[in-house]
C-alpha cells in the first residue's frame, strides 16, 4: 500500500483540526452532553470511519478496506473495555459531570500521541525483524489467558501508576476544582489541580491498554497508515460513547470473554503469519514453515464481527434475565 506523503499530512492535519474544534467548543462551554448530542457526534464519527473504509476500497482495493474495518472494529471493542476503567477513574477523583468531557478529550489527545509513537516503533520492528510476529502473537495469547483468569475486570479498582504517584509526591497540588484549569497560582506558587491528575491518569491508563491493542491490530494489517487511522477513528468517538452507553457498559457482562477470544484468535493468527515469514535459524533452518494455514482478512473480519455480535447479544440476554429475576424477587417480597 503506497500512501503519498501528502495523504499522511492531510490525515494528521484533519485529525488535529477536529480535535482543536472539539477543544474550542468544550473549552468555551463545559457541559454534560445530552443523549441526542452524544448520539449525533458518535454517528458522525462512525459514518466517517465507514466512508473512509469505502475510500480505501475504491483507491486501494477490497483487501486493504477489509484490513481497515477489521482493525477499526478491534480497536473500538478494546477501547470500550477502556471505558470501564475510565468510569472508575472519574469516580475515584470525583470529577464533576460537566468537566468530564474536557478530561476525556485531553486524555484522548495524549492517547493518540502516545499510540502514534507505539505504531511507528511497531512498524519499524516488524519491517526489520519479522520474528516480532512471534512475540506479538505470544503476548496476545498470554493477555487473553490472563483476562480469563482475572475474570470481569470492570469491577476492579483503579491502582495509581508510578508516574501518577511520582507527580503527586513531587509537585504541590490542590484538592479544589478550578473548572478546566490544570494549574493555578496560590500562596505556594504554581500548583496542579485535580484536573491535571485526572488527565494524566486517563492518558497513561490508555497507554497500558495500547500494549494490547497495538499488537492486536498489527495482527490484522501491517500497513502503518491503516493502523494509525483505525486508532484515530476508534478513539475519536470514544468520548461520545462514554456518555451515550455509560449505563449499557454495565450490561455487557460477557465483554471480557469476547475480548479474550478475540485477542487469542489474533494472537494465533500472528503466530501463523510468523511461520509464513519465518527467518529464525533455529526454526526450520530459518525458512518459512510449510503447510501453515493462512487466515485471510475476510475470515478475520467475519470472526471479529461474529465474536462482537455473540458477546453483545449474550450479555444483553443475561442482563435482561437477571433484571427479570430481581424484579420477580422484589415483587414477591
Amino acid at each position: 500500500m503506497n500512501v503519498p506523503m501528502w495523504v499522511w499530512i492531510l490525515t494528521i492535519a484533519l485529525t488535529v483540526a477536529l480535535l482543536l474544534l472539539d477543544i474550542l467548543v468544550i473549552g468555551r462551554r463545559p457541559h454534560v452532553p445530552s443523549m441526542a448530542e452524544a448520539g449525533r457526534y458518535l454517528a458522525m464519527y462512525v459514518s466517517l470511519a465507514v466512508l473512509f473504509g469505502v475510500g480505501v476500497w475504491h483507491f486501494c482495493g477490497a483487501d486493504y478496506a477489509g484490513q481497515f474495518y477489521a482493525g477499526w472494529l478491534t480497536e473500538y471493542s478494546l477501547s470500550i473495555d477502556n471505558l470501564f476503567v475510565f468510569l472508575i477513574i472519574m469516580a475515584k477523583f470525583g470529577v464533576p459531570q460537566k468537566l468530564q468531557q474536557t478530561a476525556l478529550l485531553a486524555g484522548i489527545v495524549i492517547a493518540l500521541t502516545l499510540r502514534a509513537v507505539f505504531i511507528a516503533v511497531g512498524a519499524v520492528a516488524i519491517n526489520e525483524f519479522s520474528w516480532f510476529f512471534y512475540i506479538f502473537g505470544a503476548f496476545l495469547v498470554y493477555t487473553a489467558v490472563r483476562l480469563v483468569r482475572e475474570g470481569c475486570g470492570q469491577d476492579d479498582g483503579f491502582d495509581e501508576n508510578r508516574l501518577l504517584k511520582w507527580v503527586k509526591a513531587r509537585f504541590p497540588a490542590t484538592n479544589q476544582w478550578h473548572g478546566t484549569k490544570v494549574f493555578i497560582r496560590s500562596n505556594r506558587g504554581r500548583v496542579i489541580t485535580p484536573m491535571f491528575l485526572v488527565i494524566l491518569a486517563l492518558g497513561t491508563t490508555d497507554l497500558l491498554f495500547a500494549l494490547d491493542s497495538i499488537p492486536a491490530i498489527f495482527g490484522l494489517t501491517q500497513e502503518p497508515f491503516l493502523v494509525l487511522t483505525a486508532n484515530i477513528f476508534a478513539l475519536m468517538g470514544l468520548r461520545q460513547l462514554y456518555f451515550l452507553i455509560g449505563g449499557l457498559l454495565r450490561r455487557l457482562v460477557f465483554l471480557w470473554i469476547g475480548l479474550a477470544v478475540m485477542l487469542s484468535f489474533i494472537g494465533v493468527k500472528l503466530i501463523l503469519h510468523a511461520g509464513h515469514v519465518n527467518t529464525l535459524p533455529f526454526i526450520n533452518g530459518g525458512h518459512p514453515l510449510p503447510g501453515v494455514p493462512d487466515i485471510s482478512i475476510g475470515q478475520s473480519l467475519t470472526v471479529i464481527v461474529a465474536i462482537l455480535a455473540v458477546t453483545t447479544i449474550a450479555s444483553l440476554l443475561k442482563s435482561r434475565k437477571d433484571n427479570a429475576a430481581t424484579a420477580s424477587l422484589t415483587n414477591g417480597g
